[in-house]
């Protein structure tokens, strides 16, 4: 089978090793000539508007998915017309406006931050006054690792921020003081089954991803049926196929839906090695219309984003149970470069692990 990815960055570039052993054909749409996906399958190059472009990258493809959810919806659709999209351009369509997506899921029954929508300086005003202090104030479309957004922490800081990011389309969110932050990523195939991997915990730094682990500490039986719930009711309200990610702040026991990735996600990294199907190969799957793959763990994992510089893989693979992943690409800063996933039987040996990890950093 032949299947087709709109991005080609490192989401793509693991996608195209895990449908390798079932015989699956990728071929990469991206902008940049340089993209990583490239070094490992065929890659177009062209712009996302370029229509043309499009039909050559279409030609002799079963399928079509995404491994970047800021694809123009437009795209999408015109794709639509020729071809199997997964997951469909609805379903990017809520995901591209953070307006749109919470209002989406406080609409199935979930909770969100308190937000309100902000056009002009009144509006961002009157929202303050509404949310009161601190607050997020953050772009509707685009943004990822931090970016797009701000805090306000006082009213001094309102004319800073408005300069910076001021303008139409964008959402003023309630800050929130959360216990940690969560994921949980499931997969919906084309016959409506669904399979979730457990709730994962996730460490940011400078709003980039530094570390997940899996599963989530003290995870309950309970924590994960409230996560399953609504990533359940969104695949299915959306007919979605494929691999989605939900964001999760927890709060005293509650989830509050924070983001929805309309893809594989970077803190289901840990699943290459860390669970019985991996995320990557389930997207698959559920594109393909194969049936699902088992989304039981191995044991206990940690996945730590390398950012900005890798270490030597000499130093490094002494470690037991390490597993590095490298994407190909010139290191700079800020810059994901790869990950390592550690594996474990219990959480005590995998502390260990990291600890010999980490004393190799240094």
């Amino acid at each position: 089978m032949r299947i087709g990815v709109m991005g080609g960055g490192q989401l793509g570039r693991m996608m195209a090793l895990a449908g390798y052993p079932l015989n699956m054909q990728l071929r990469f749409f991206d902008p940049s000539a340089d993209a990583t996906s490239g070094q490992l399958a065929e890659l177009i190059n062209a712009s996302y508007d370029d229509l043309e472009a499009l039909e050559r990258f279409i030609d002799g493809l079963d399928a079509v998915t995404y491994e970047f959810e800021n694809v123009p919806a437009q795209t999408a659709q015109f794709l639509e017309e020729s071809i199997k999209v997964f997951p469909s351009s609805a379903a990017l369509a809520v995901a591209q406006d953070r307006l749109v997506e919470k209002s989406f899921f406080q609409d199935l029954g979930f909770e969100t931050p308190r937000f309100v929508r902000v056009d002009d300086r009144d509006e961002l005003e009157h929202g303050l006054s509404n949310l009161s202090f601190p607050a997020v104030l953050k772009t509707r479309r685009e943004g990822y690792d931090g970016k797009g957004q701000a805090v306000i922490k006082t009213p001094d800081d309102i004319d800073a921020v408005w300069m910076e990011h001021g303008g139409e389309g964008l959402i003023l969110e309630a800050f929130v003081p959360f216990n940690r932050e969560l994921s949980i990523i499931a997969v919906r195939g084309q016959d409506g089954s669904v399979r979730a991997y457990p709730l994962v915990e996730n460490e940011h730094r400078d709003g980039i991803l530094a570390r997940t682990i899996a599963p989530a500490p003290g995870l309950t039986e309970e924590l994960q049926e409230k996560a399953q719930a609504c990533i359940a009711a969104a695949l299915n309200e959306l007919e979605y196929v494929g691999v989605m990610a939900i964001e999760l702040f927890e709060v005293d026991g509650r989830l509050l839906v924070n983001e929805m990735a309309p893809r594989v996600h970077n803190s289901g990294h840990w699943t290459i090695e860390g669970a019985e199907t991996s995320q990557f190969e389930n997207h698959l799957r559920a594109v393909a219309g194969l049936p699902l793959g088992s989304t039981e763990c191995h044991g206990y994992a940690t996945m730590l984003n390398l950012i900005g510089s890798v270490p030597d893989p000499n130093d490094v693979l002494v470690t037991d149970g390490l597993h590095l992943h490298l994407y190909g690409k010139e290191p700079r800063p800020g810059r994901k470069l790869g990950h390592v996933t550690i594996c474990a039987p219990d959480a005590a040996t995998l502390e260990l692990r990291l600890g010999s990890f980490i004393s190799t950093l240094h």
